[in-house]
């Protein structure tokens, strides 16, 4: 074999392997381990959790809402639809004193219109909304999915407006103020103006 075959098909090897190499890491990003914990945070232990400690059965679920909402363009709010929203939640934090129940109610559905605003799935799909939320705002959604759950267990159940039942309304509308604050607080607006790519960890400005 000539020399400069010789040198052909090593260079041929080395580019065979760095993109082997490339997906493997793609791969792990997009699919499972570190690059769902990153991203997740406390949302990729609660989804473990949920599947009784199935790891792989967890990354499964949370892969599949990234390759669905990943590339998600959060719609900008102006500050006439700011203020309305500030209005909205303002009167929640009122109504919880004399009606926790209707509180987080009122709670649950102003946070989903006020996604649908940002431009996630309607409300009405709830899951699929919640789902697209986990992707790009995963430290603070569960707030919401505490709300979700007491509002509804409230209109089911008729939960009273006293003794624990109250305690825990009030800690799951602590809980979704952060999310609130998160899609409509002015300084993080730039931050949030993107689509991140399924498992690469880059972002493009939108």
């Amino acid at each position: 074999m000539s020399t400069g075959m010789i040198v052909f098909v090593v260079i041929a090897a080395a580019v065979v392997i760095a993109a082997a190499t490339s997906l493997v890491v793609r791969g792990s990003g997009r699919h499972g381990g570190p690059g769902l914990k990153r991203r997740f945070g406390p949302e990729y232990e609660r989804t473990v959790a949920r599947y009784g400690g199935d790891t792989k059965a967890a990354e499964q679920e949370l892969a599949e809402r990234v390759e669905r909402h990943g590339d998600l363009l959060e719609r900008p709010l102006d500050p006439a639809g700011r203020e309305h929203y500030t209005a909205r939640w303002t009167a929640v934090q009122e109504h919880f004193v004399d009606s926790p129940r209707q509180a987080v109610t009122e709670a649950d559905q102003l946070l989903a219109d006020l996604a649908a605003a940002r431009g996630y799935p309607d409300g009405r799909r709830y899951e699929e909304q919640f789902a697209a939320l986990s992707v790009h705002h995963a430290d603070h959604v569960d707030g919401y999915r505490q709300v979700h759950r007491v509002a509804r267990a409230g209109a089911r159940d008729g939960l009273t407006e006293a003794g624990s039942g109250t305690e825990e309304m009030r800690t799951a509308l602590v809980g979704a103020r952060a999310l609130f604050d998160d899609l409509t607080h002015p300084s993080r607006e730039t931050g949030r103006h993107r689509a991140v790519h399924a498992g690469t960890g880059h972002a493009k400005e939108g």
